[in-house]
C-alpha cells in the first residue's frame, strides 16, 4: 500500500511539472518554509537599484571637540542610479537557470549634479550569468570582463602617470554581484527557514576612495506576510565591520596611479567604525525579491601625506535599495 501511495504522489508531482506549476516540498517542521530563487518563462524581471552616500570631511584635528568647526567640515554626496532588466534564456528549475542582464540605463549625480562617470560604460551593455534555485550564482565571468573594462574608463593622463576620476565601480559591483545574497548565504536551504532563524554572510563596501572594505552580515527571517502577490518573507539584516573582503570579489583596476580630488591628497585610510541595517520583502511563490533597503554609516580615518598631525576623519552616511518594477 505504501508503495502505490509513493508511486501516485510521484505521478503527481511529475504531472504538476508537465503541466508548468511550482512544486513546494513542505521542508521539515510546519514552522519553516523553502526559500527559493526561481526565474519564470517570458517573464523578465526589471529592477532599480539606487546607491547613495552623504560623505563628511572633518579636517578639525580636535575630534573631541564638543560642537565641530563648520568651517573644517567638507561635504558631499554622490548618487548611482540603475535600472536593469533580467531575462531568462534558459530555465532549470532543478539545475542551473542561465540568465541575460542587460543595463537599460545609468546615471551619477554629484552634489545635484549629473556627471559623467566610467559606469556610463556599462548602459546599454549585456551579460549573462548563470544562478541555481539557492540564489547562488556559478558564472560571473561576463560581468567580470565588463567590470574591467569599466575600471580601464576611469582613467585619463598621458605618460607612465595614470590618474583616476572618481567613478561609482564599487556601488555596480554591490548591486549585482551580491544579488539574492539573502538567499544564497543560507547554509542548508533545503532545511527551510524557521521564524526569527539567522544566519551569516558578508558584503562589499562601497567607497569614494580606492578601498577593498567588506561588511559582515546578520539575516533574520523576521515574519511571513500576505500579500495580493503571495507570501511574503520579511528579512531583516544587521551590518558591522569586517575583517577582510572576500578574494574572489571582482577588482576593476590595478597597478599604480595617483586618484584626483581630496581622496587622491589622503591616504592611510583607516574603518574605525560600520554600522547599519536592513530590510527585505522576499515573495516566496514568486521565488523573487520584490525591494530591499540597506542603510548604514562608517568613520574612516586618513592622513595627509607630509603632515602626520593632519588626521581627518570621514564620516559616510550609505544607503543601498532595489526595487522590482511593474
Amino acid at each position: 500500500m505504501n508503495k502505490i501511495l509513493s508511486i501516485l504522489i510521484l505521478l503527481i508531482i511529475v504531472a504538476a511539472i508537465g503541466c508548468g506549476n511550482k512544486v513546494t516540498i513542505e521542508p521539515p517542521g510546519s514552522d519553516k518554509v523553502l526559500l527559493t530563487v526561481d526565474f519564470h518563462e517570458n517573464l523578465p524581471l526589471k529592477y532599480r537599484f539606487i546607491s547613495e552616500r552623504d560623505i563628511t570631511v572633518d579636517w578639525n584635528q580636535n575630534t573631541n571637540a564638543a560642537q565641530p568647526d563648520e568651517s573644517a567640515l567638507n561635504e558631499s554626496n554622490e548618487k548611482l542610479d540603475v535600472t536593469m532588466l533580467y531575462n531568462p534564456i534558459e530555465i532549470n528549475p532543478f539545475g542551473i537557470t542561465t540568465i541575460k542582464a542587460t543595463c537599460q540605463s545609468i546615471q551619477v549625480t554629484r552634489n545635484d549634479i549629473i556627471q559623467k562617470d566610467a559606469v556610463d560604460y556599462i548602459s546599454g551593455k549585456s551579460f549573462t550569468f548563470t544562478i541555481d534555485s539557492s540564489g547562488k550564482i556559478h558564472d560571473y565571468s561576463q560581468l567580470d570582463e565588463l567590470l574591467k573594462e569599466t575600471g580601464q574608463k576611469a582613467f585619463s593622463g598621458t605618460g607612465n602617470e595614470k590618474i583616476k576620476q572618481p567613478e561609482m565601480i564599487g556601488d555596480f559591483i554591490a548591486t549585482q554581484w551580491f544579488l539574492w545574497d539573502s538567499i544564497s548565504s543560507i547554509e542548508n536551504p533545503s532545511h527551510g527557514i524557521g521564524i526569527a532563524q539567522s544566519w551569516a554572510s558578508k558584503l562589499s563596501v562601497p567607497t569614494p576612495m580606492v578601498s577593498r572594505l567588506a561588511r559582515d552580515v546578520t539575516y533574520t527571517l523576521e515574519e511571513i506576510q500576505e500579500s495580493e502577490n503571495g507570501n511574503i518573507a520579511i528579512i531583516t539584516s544587521e551590518y558591522e565591520q569586517s575583517d577582510s573582503a572576500a578574494k574572489s570579489w571582482p577588482v576593476p583596476y590595478t597597478g599604480s596611479f595617483r586618484m584626483q580630488g581630496t581622496f587622491g591628497l589622503l591616504s592611510n585610510y583607516k574603518l574605525l567604525e560600520l554600522s547599519g541595517n536592513g530590510e527585505e520583502f522576499f515573495n516566496i511563490d514568486m521565488g523573487q525579491t520584490e525591494q530591499y533597503n540597506q542603510n548604514y554609516t562608517m568613520k574612516i580615518q586618513a592622513s595627509l601625506p607630509l603632515m602626520g598631525n593632519v588626521k581627518p576623519l570621514i564620516s559616510i552616511n550609505q544607503t543601498i535599495s532595489m526595487k522590482l518594477l511593474k
